[in-house]
């Protein structure tokens, strides 16, 4: 159907030049911009706007209150050579916000089958987001950030411009990575990181984002404490955990550091060379 055709829902607002299947299902106050195209078994949400020029494929759902931008694209076959058109999925929360040239692919059937992003996320133009990847709540992707398959992104995280991060990467809740950064292991959750040619610069907490999501001085400078313990050159991971939980064992964000450590496959980062660990207050 396009925007001369009579519309199931008479709230939705169609451009004329729009190409909407007659299989996807709008929202109340959905609008589809010029040249938009919408695909089978696509779901959108209340006060969705699909601005000119966008395309969200087959099997997508998309919630309420989001913006897509030109040129985006969602719910496109997985760049993965063994992909063999399964059926798979894009599932997209509410109040998300989609810049233009954004990519964001369905899964694969190897790898669960969905590929899914949160609540209230922030994709800046040039964003991919790959097969499989799992994305929280609230996150920031600055422009040209990139995912490969697999990616795990935890709530309120940020992931800086022209980052890209290795497939089955984690990056955990309120980590901040600086631009142009090679994620290839799991990021702590409230960590600070970037790179600098072949090198790892570590800064302790996130503490500025942290503090804007409400976060206490105290748990921070716990945090802070506990990073010291992890990355203390006389201790290796094993004996620094058992001494987190000696020291920390009451504290939350003890408990969900230890946990995230617990769950790695790849390791986490901590091949920083001698004079970058930064754990000023």
């Amino acid at each position: 159907m396009n925007g001369e055709s009579e519309s199931v829902n008479p709230t939705v607002v169609l451009h004329p030049t729009a190409i909407v299947s007659e299989k996807a299902q709008l929202g109340n106050q959905v609008e589809i911009g010029a040249y938009s195209i919408v695909g089978d078994d696509v779901v959108i949400g209340d006060n969705t706007v699909v601005m000119h020029h966008a395309v969200v494929d087959r099997n997508t759902a998309i919630g309420k209150n989001c913006k897509v931008f030109p040129f985006s694209s969602i719910g496109t076959a997985p760049q993965d050579i063994t992909f063999q058109d399964e059926l798979t999925y894009v599932e997209i929360g509410d109040n998300n916000i989609i810049r233009e040239f954004t990519t964001i692919n369905r899964g694969t059937a190897k790898g669960g089958a969905y590929t899914s992003i949160g609540d209230n996320n922030y994709l800046m133009a040039y964003t991919h987001i790959a097969h499989d990847c799992r994305v929280g709540n609230s996150t920031q992707f600055v422009n040209g950030a990139t995912l490969a398959g697999h990616v795990e992104v935890e709530d309120f995280a940020v992931i800086g411009a022209f980052s890209s991060v290795h497939q089955f990467v984690r990056i955990g809740r309120n980590a901040y990575v600086g631009g142009y950064t090679v994620v290839l292991q799991d990021i702590l959750p409230y960590a600070k990181i970037s790179q600098a040619r072949d090198a790892y610069n570590f800064y302790g907490p996130n503490s500025i984002g942290m503090m804007r999501h409400g976060i206490s001085r105290e748990f921070i400078n716990n945090v802070k404490d506990i990073f010291r313990l992890l990355f203390n050159r006389d201790l290796n991971t094993t004996q620094a955990v058992e001494k987190i939980q000696e020291i920390y064992a009451e504290l939350e964000e003890a408990n969900i550091i230890v946990d995230f450590i617990s769950k790695t496959k790849r390791g986490f980062l901590k091949n920083f060379k001698a004079g970058q660990v930064n754990n000023r207050r």
